[in-house]
């Protein structure tokens, strides 16, 4: 037998599309012998639909999508995701299932049992978990068809999860286990995803064949990286990043494979990814140029680069709006970066904008001495340059604040966080430096000057980011303990971390909470991100 899995980039409520790009793999399929075809995890629909579920049209269009799809079932049997009804009054209108078609017809059908409710997952909201479980048998083999979360309690040991689904089918003998999934992507998921696999194998002695999505659904991003794992151990991953349709025969899986895993280093992995997520947000809806606001410093370089390599540079253009206090060397290190990439950039000097500002504003002030507030005028006159190009040519805008910043609240609304999508709002200052060595690894595309200098924003003379901050290594490592790992405050001061300074930078994250909802949607790299897997309340007393 030969079973084909199909990790495919799914478009959320793009049921044609979807539809034939799910026909097209299942044609090459049979072009090539296979006997069944697997794909992910709510296939028909894209994952994750949200609320576009509690809508009755959106689901019998899912269901249209499985009809068509099953008129191509003749000779090959097909294992998709899609959601199904609940016949039964009791619970919730909808399961999270998984489908084996085969001969036109709707062979079986396998729900979901256990349902995610933690970080971006909120499935226990519209479906109702599965109360029964056996196997499907196909050419003399016994299948364990299971859906996503329903392996990898073994390796959490979940404890809000009473069931374990492969257990409750064991007594059945299955001969192999298929798990389709939609397993978003950090950079600590690959090895997360492999060990499960293993956990799983180890535990049942049989056959597994895990297939993922790939691509970007809005902030979340999809690396692929499907399996097909032996008893032994052996296995085969299959590319991150990359729609594939890969080949396995069942016998040898059930011996041994040759062994083929992908790389797995956190900053190539960060970079794919942030490149796939600027290129399916533009693609998916429609875009097609970017625009950007090149300081010359090290966050905007890196994004700059990023864009290019997702959209291509003839769909990037940057504006360098330096101020009185912008030095030489920032303007002349953004012109290089430009140049080097093949970007179009213009240069709008924005001291005369400012001056008029001040002017305006001057008998308001009263003569008040230099803050933040002028700092903040300049910010917003950035933001209103970078939005009138966008709004005049199309180009959408892309932020350049990295997660350091965004946590802290070194930003201002309306300014230099305005933007259609935060492409590094996930990553960390010291991991933007690391992410410009990566893009130079080969040759010097950022200027080595952006890299080294000391960072600034430049709002005012000599400014430094450390007259506002501690050094980024120490703040990423108290940043990381706290939203990361929800470690306690106490906690992180018995790391040996300085008192005043843990509850300083606690603070600002949690009162900064405001400022992060007004933002754009951020690219999630990390096992926590800020955005729809990170849900605090702007009004609140604790550590404020």
């Amino acid at each position: 037998m030969k079973i084909a899995l199909a990790q495919l980039n799914y478009h959320i409520g793009n049921f044609e599309g979807n539809t034939q790009k799910i026909i097209d793999a299942i044609t090459e399929a049979k072009s090539n012998g296979a006997d069944i075809i697997c794909f992910g995890e709510l296939a028909t629909t894209g994952y994750p639909p949200r609320d576009f579920l509690e809508f009755d049209d959106f689901i019998h269009l899912a269901e249209k999508s499985i009809d068509k799809i099953m008129d191509y079932s003749q000779d090959i049997a097909i294992v998709l995701g899609s959601p199904s009804r609940n016949p039964i009054l009791d619970g919730k209108d909808l399961f999270n299932s998984v489908y084996f078609l085969y001969q036109g017809e709707v062979k079986y059908i396998q729900h979901k049992t256990l349902l995610p409710t933690y970080d971006i997952f909120d499935e226990y909201r519209y479906f109702e978990p599965a109360f029964e479980w056996s196997i499907v048998e196909f050419k003399g083999q016994r299948i364990a068809l299971t859906v996503c979360e329903d392996i990898w309690d073994i390796s959490d040991g979940n404890p809000l999860y009473k069931t374990v689904p492969l257990d409750e089918m064991q007594p059945q003998k299955p001969d192999f286990i298929i798990n389709v999934s939609a397993s978003p992507f950090s950079y600590a998921q690959a090895n997360k995803r492999l060990k499960v696999v293993m956990d799983n194998v180890k535990r049942y002695g049989i056959p597994l064949f895990y297939v993922n999505h790939v691509g970007a659904q809005t902030e979340i991003i999809f690396d692929g990286g499907s399996i097909a794992m032996s008893p032994d151990g052996s296995f085969i991953e299959m590319p991150y990043f990359e729609e594939k349709i890969s080949y396995f025969d069942l016998e040898k899986a059930k011996n041994s494979f040759t062994t083929q895993e992908q790389p797995k280093e956190k900053i190539s992995l960060i970079h794919d990814a942030l490149v796939e997520g600027v290129k399916n947000y533009f693609n998916k809806l429609g875009f097609t140029d970017a625009i950007l606001g090149l300081s010359g410093g090290i966050d905007s370089a890196v994004t700059l680069v990023l864009a290019a390599e997702a959209l291509g540079a003839g769909h990037v253009r940057v504006l360098l709006m330096p101020s009185q206090f912008s030095s030489d060397h920032s303007i002349n290190d953004a012109v290089l970066l430009a140049q080097n990439l093949g970007v179009k950039y213009d240069i709008i000097p924005i001291q005369s904008i400012y001056s008029q500002f001040m002017d305006e504003l001057k008998p308001l002030f009263e003569n008040k001495p230099f803050n933040v507030t002028e700092e903040n005028i300049q910010a917003r006159i950035r933001g209103i340059l970078n939005m009138a190009v966008s709004n005049k040519f199309g180009n959408i805008l892309l932020n350049t604040t990295n997660k350091s910043e965004m946590a802290v609240g070194y930003g201002t609304l309306y300014g230099d966080l305005c933007g259609g999508l935060s492409v590094i709002g996930d990553v960390y200052k010291t991991e933007v430096y690391e992410l410009a060595n990566f893009i130079n690894r080969k040759t010097e595309i950022i200027p080595i000057n952006t890299i080294v200098k000391p960072p600034s924003a430049e709002l005012r003379p000599n400014q430094k980011d450390s007259d506002s901050l501690p050094d980024y290594d120490i703040l990423d490592k108290i940043l990381f303990h706290y939203i990361e790992e929800c470690t306690d405050p106490q906690d992180i001061i018995d790391m040996g971390y300085d008192e005043a300074l843990v509850k300083r930078i606690l603070r600002l994250v949690n009162i900064n909470e405001f400022k992060r909802h007004q933002t754009a949607p951020v690219l999630r790299v990390s096992p926590k991100a800020f955005g729809m897997g990170r849900r605090m309340p702007i009004v609140a007393k604790y550590l404020s």
